[in-house]
């Protein structure tokens, strides 16, 4: 059933980039129509660990870092895997991955990654602002934590690198001084990196429904629709979803881990991989967590969500179809209970989630190759919270056929 109303934007994707991009498109006086399959279980944008991770600007392919992936492929507990089942079918992803990590794309990788979290902080406090979610938001830095002093050392390049773009820290080399910030770590951890300027929303789904209910006072609409293609014709772009036809002026796919499916719709071959993410959710009273914490060599975090905290992290790339593997929720959750004695991991709740991610670590942030009425916004792994108030200016920039604030090539959709 066709509708013949042609809407003037529809956005594809509730989620954080989805509902930050319609909101920041609102402000430009569209009038936006956002369609999403609300799916019973939590997105990735309710149940992430609430980070607005701003000084994270190392891609995940680093140099040297195809070395390690036979361990990858051996150990399906371990910080980043690649089930067997999915190895072959991942293959052309990891070869991109493997030139991404090469130093002359890694450095532009990491300059992109800067110049768009920048954006992200200064569009972050504006989003606040504007919504007044400010009593959403926990100020309290965070612990990147070293378990002796090689592990810590092997980081300083990085942290020097954060230096030349401004970022601020301070390098901490004793179990006290890291107590003095967050007691009860077992004394393993000797050193650590602080940065203050580090923040949380309290909840990521309480975050999410507040920009969603402003959306919506606002004058915007949701509806349950699975979309499964777009056709561009002369005067609009169809919209495919559940036995039904929408009509657009203009279309923003901001549909995740989901996206390269309704790009190759119009003809765009995108790279998109998954990374699958696993956590815990501990109940209130759980620890006493003073701030954000980042355990480096183990690839996890834990964080406070609304007084509880919340053990997850590490990166299995494994597709959207293959079972979840809850045993990765397990083993995060046994070594926070070594690295903080006290914790309490009773009556935890376990999720696994989609994330989008590109071999280069950064986002696609385009018009479509196929028809420059379909923007694109996805891809962005674990930082698509941190990254969501940015990407929301650069997309509403995309459609009015503004000057965007930071150089957009390396967020191309044809960079492939």
């Amino acid at each position: 059933m066709a509708d013949e109303t042609v809407q003037d934007i529809i956005v594809i994707g509730a989620g954080i980039i989805g509902i930050s991009s319609a909101l920041a498109l609102q402000a430009r006086g569209r009038q936006v129509l956002v369609l999403d399959r609300q799916a019973e279980t939590a997105r990735a944008s309710e149940m992430n660990a609430g980070a607005f991770a701003f000084t994270d600007i190392v891609p995940l392919a680093t140099p040297g870092i195809m070395r390690k992936a036979p361990k990858w492929l051996l150990d399906p507990l371990g910080p980043l895997s690649v089930p067997p089942a999915y190895a072959l079918k991942i293959a052309p992803w990891m070869l991109r991955f493997w030139r991404a990590s090469w130093p002359d794309r890694y450095q532009a990788s990491m300059s992109a990654q800067a110049a768009l979290m920048k954006l992200a902080q200064e569009a972050l406090a504006r989003q606040v602002s504007d919504t007044g979610a400010a009593s959403l938001i926990q100020a309290e830095g965070q612990l990147q934590l070293y378990e002796g002093e090689a592990e810590f050392r092997a980081s300083l390049p990085g942290w020097e690198l954060r230096k030349q773009h401004g970022i601020r820290f301070e390098l901490l080399e004793s179990p006290e001084a890291i107590a003095a910030i967050q007691p009860g770590l077992d004394r393993r951890f000797t050193h650590a990196a602080f940065t203050p300027d580090w923040t949380n929303t309290c909840d990521p789904a309480r975050w999410l429904a507040h920009l969603t209910s402003v959306f919506l006072q606002r004058g915007g609409r949701i509806e349950s629709a699975d979309v499964s293609g777009l056709k561009p014709s002369e005067d609009s772009v169809q919209i495919d979803a559940s036995g039904r036809a929408w009509m657009a002026k203009q279309v923003v796919v901001a549909a995740g881990a989901w996206s390269h499916r309704l790009a190759k719709t119009i003809g765009d071959r995108i790279p998109l991989e998954t990374e699958r993410g696993y956590n815990t959710t501990l109940p209130e009273g759980s620890f006493d967590l003073k701030t954000h914490l980042t355990f480096s060599g183990h690839g996890f975090v834990v964080t406070k969500i609304n007084g509880g905290v919340r053990v997850g992290g590490a990166v299995e790339l494994g597709g959207l179809t293959l079972p979840p593997n809850f045993k990765r929720a397990d083993i995060l959750l046994d070594k926070a209970r070594r690295f903080l004695p006290a914790l309490k991991t009773d009556g935890g709740k376990k999720w696994m989630g989609f994330r989008p991610s590109m071999p280069d670590s950064l986002p696609v942030i385009d018009r479509s190759p196929g028809d420059r009425r379909v923007v694109y916004a996805f891809g962005h792994g674990h930082l698509g919270l941190t990254q969501s108030a940015g990407t929301a200016e650069l997309v509403a920039n995309l459609v009015s056929d503004t000057q965007n604030p930071v150089e957009m090539a390396a967020f191309s959709a044809r960079r492939f």
